[in-house]
């Protein structure tokens, strides 16, 4: 059954992250761009200098969420409030000269002096702030999401990097000491000398990105997240270029030419007019069948990540899933399985399809919200490179050898 929001526990932050979090608002609502990597950047800065020390808070922001010399000095007026507002103003330094600030919130604030509705700085000098509700986002539960914030979440799944740990290629590149000698590079380097092989030149093989594989279940039960989640494969589809993407139902359909489009909109149209197995049931079994023999095991899975998101419930033979996940797991280099009902507390993986697939799993994580995406991005950019022993799943594949 569908994970309803209201159980999950909240999660209690540091008062490192408050404080990062809060001084990002303030930022953002001065007009700033202040993307989610450079907060969580902010936030290990301060894990490392602490937050007691207001020369040390500064710089690490400075350093972290100021991305333009332009912006010097607007963040610069707006740490100088927060600092102020944050310590009471009581043994640190005063602003040169006064500045008012006037909070409002992003629903409610209409004023004629700021069109745009960010920053206003007028001849007081009064800096004007608009708080936004997106980090309010974050660890909300994607079957609570209203359309606005769905458009407000594709805007934030956009600013994530869902890019793995690269792979050699069979090209080389120039290098300072490589394996190969570099000859007509090196024949060159000596007709600059007068003939003389003066300096000898190397080469070693490039790297290049390694593929990543999205399979998002559109059935009946993931209808809550399914619209959620086709928005974060788009984030990833059209943020970097070796992205492949197939929505699993009763059928397995390829949307990776639909969703290539920078327009969120056009890109989710296309995909929902591709797609003829909304909100229906699910083969995971027969589907990842189809993809192994037409895609997967002839070289599209080879040495890719693969993510799986679906909450487990398989309406096919639970072997036939448990075959196609070990077939899978062989020839890619990460297996991740997301799963939106995980959060839940006392979750157990008792769906038979989930129970099946757990075994040939590399990482098994949540995704139920904007913060679990965020997991997953650093879960997909650390990915190890696993053993050749599957020793988690002994019987299957004591059998198979």
């Amino acid at each position: 059954m569908p994970h309803s929001p209201e159980r999950r526990t909240p999660e209690r932050h540091t008062p490192t992250e408050r404080v990062a979090v809060t001084f990002a608002r303030v930022l953002r609502g001065a007009g700033l761009r202040v993307p989610l990597g450079s907060v969580l950047a902010f936030v290990d800065a301060l894990g490392h200098v602490g937050i007691d020390q207001r020369d040390a808070v500064y710089w690490a922001g400075r350093a972290t969420l100021v991305r333009r010399p332009e912006d010097i000095e607007l963040y610069d007026r707006s740490f100088a409030v927060f600092w102020l507002a944050a310590a009471g103003a009581a043994g640190h330094e005063a602003v040169a000269e006064p500045l008012h600030i006037t909070l409002a919130i992003d629903d409610d604030y209409d004023s004629e002096g700021d069109c745009d509705g960010d920053t206003v700085v007028n001849d007081d000098p009064t800096l004007v702030l608009r708080f936004s509700a997106a980090e309010v986002l974050r660890h909300k539960d994607f079957a609570a999401y209203s359309s606005d914030e769905l458009r407000l979440a594709q805007e934030l799944m956009s600013q994530l990097r869902f890019i793995g740990p690269p792979r050699r290629s069979y090209r080389y590149t120039a290098s300072r000491r490589g394996r190969r000698p570099d000859l007509p590079a090196t024949v060159r380097a000596s007709l600059r000398a007068g003939g003389e092989p003066i300096r000898r030149e190397w080469r070693d093989p490039g790297e290049r990105l390694r593929r990543l594989v999205v399979l998002l279940d559109i059935s009946g039960s993931m209808e809550p997240y399914a619209r959620a989640m086709l928005r974060f494969v788009h984030a990833a589809v059209s943020g970097r270029q070796k992205v492949e993407a197939f929505a699993i139902g009763t059928r397995l359909t390829r949307m990776t030419k639909e969703l290539h489009s920078r327009d969120p909109d056009t890109a989710l149209a296309a995909a929902s007019q591709r797609v003829h197995d909304w909100s229906g049931g699910t083969r995971l079994g027969d589907c990842l069948k189809v993809f192994n023999d037409q895609w997967g095991v002839r070289g599209m899975a080879r040495g890719a990540i693969v993510v799986v998101l679906s909450d487990g419930w398989d309406r096919g033979n639970p072997e036939v899933l448990a075959e196609q996940m070990q077939r899978l797991q062989r020839i890619s280099y990460q297996t991740i399985w997301v799963n939106p009902l995980k959060v839940t507390p006392g979750y157990a993986p008792l769906a038979r399809g989930m129970a099946a697939a757990l075994p040939y799993v590399d990482a098994f994580v949540e995704g139920h919200s904007l913060a679990a995406m965020q997991e997953l991005a650093r879960v997909i950019a650390s990915a190890p490179e696993r053993r050749q022993s599957l020793a988690h799943a002994p019987s299957v594949i004591g059998a198979a050898r």
